[in-house]
């Protein structure tokens, strides 16, 4: 059965005739009997009475619903994927880590509201995994996180590495480590730490480091936004390890200290920092909507992150001589 036959079927029973089928479909009236014939042939049964006006039979009756439903639906489907090239998509939806949510993002979504007005653009602020999940399960069409190549490594996958940052520790002023200019390794492991809840990239970065290091990760608290961080460090014992634009807030509060690693020359002497990267599939790529919003996150994200980590580098080297 091809969706053709079905709708020379259709054209048949709204005009009356098999001519009047004809001149509806823009084809020859022998294409249209042939395609009824092929019809008939596959389901066993004549569908129209040969008299002087083309009527339904009992079978014909039964199919008639149907057939008008199947186009109909065939007919939508079409319809939305020809809207889709076009870029008449409803709405956007994107996974994005807490950091770059609250700071580097907004200028970039205000643009692309403003490019593609008609488009409902949804903003989820996630944990990396789970945001690279439900973009596999296809809840969402891209997630901007940080690197996970266990879950970007297929085929389909299309990530564009936006810009690597340092990690920091996060104290109290009053800490014993805000004495530092640049926190020892040797002293950070002392002491009790918040971290990110699982499922969050930042947690298995800070414990894989702790490894590394063959220290014990004293993680008492798990919890997932950054005022929870804020307002936890900054009662006193606590630390934690963030990621540079994790800390915008953290530097203008006089109740907190931002302080950088010192390299651990006797275990691990490379900097500890994140990757962040953009990700979605080859396939939603094609969308106009979400290329222009792929273009705008590249174009805009990578140098203000960089002019803000560079500031703060600056501002370190000023302060410290």
């Amino acid at each position: 059965m091809r969706l053709e036959q079905l709708q020379a079927f259709l054209a048949i029973a709204d005009t009356g005739s098999f001519q009047g089928a004809a001149k509806k479909c823009s084809v020859t009236q022998s294409t249209i009997s042939r395609q009824i014939q092929a019809l008939e042939a596959d389901l066993g049964l004549e569908l129209f009475h040969r008299t002087g006006q083309a009527k339904l039979t009992l079978a014909g009756e039964r199919l008639l619903p149907r057939a008008r439903k199947i186009c109909q639906e065939w007919q939508t489907a079409t319809q939305e994927i020809t809207d889709l090239v076009a870029g008449k998509q409803p709405e956007l939806c994107v996974a994005v880590i807490h950091s770059l949510c609250a700071y580097y993002l907004p200028p970039v979504l205000q643009q692309f509201c403003h490019d593609y007005p008609e488009v409902q653009l949804r903003v989820t602020s996630l944990g990396s995994d789970r945001a690279l999940k439900v973009l596999k399960d296809g809840l969402v069409d891209m997630a901007i996180v940080m690197n996970n190549r266990f879950l970007t490594a297929g085929k389909e996958m299309v990530v564009e590495v936006l810009y690597d940052e340092p990690i920091e520790v996060l104290v109290g002023a009053n800490h014993p480590l805000a004495q530092y200019e640049r926190i020892p390794w040797s002293e950070l492991v002392r002491y009790p730490q918040v971290v990110f809840k699982d499922g969050y990239g930042m947690q298995r970065l800070v414990q894989d480091r702790f490894e590394r290091l063959q220290a014990t990760l004293q993680a008492v608290l798990e919890v997932n936004t950054l005022d929870a961080f804020r307002g936890v460090v900054r009662q006193g014992e606590l630390v934690a390890l963030l990621p540079n634009s994790a800390l915008v807030e953290a530097r203008k509060d006089a109740t907190l200290a931002v302080r950088p690693l010192a390299n651990n020359s006797s275990a691990d002497n490379s900097n500890l920092t994140r990757r962040v990267v953009m990700v979605t599939t080859q396939d939603r790529l094609q969308i106009p909507p979400i290329k222009h919003f792929w273009q705008l996150v590249r174009e805009n994200v990578p140098p203000q992150v960089i002019r803000t980590y560079a500031t703060d580098t600056m501002r370190l080297l000023f302060n410290s001589t």
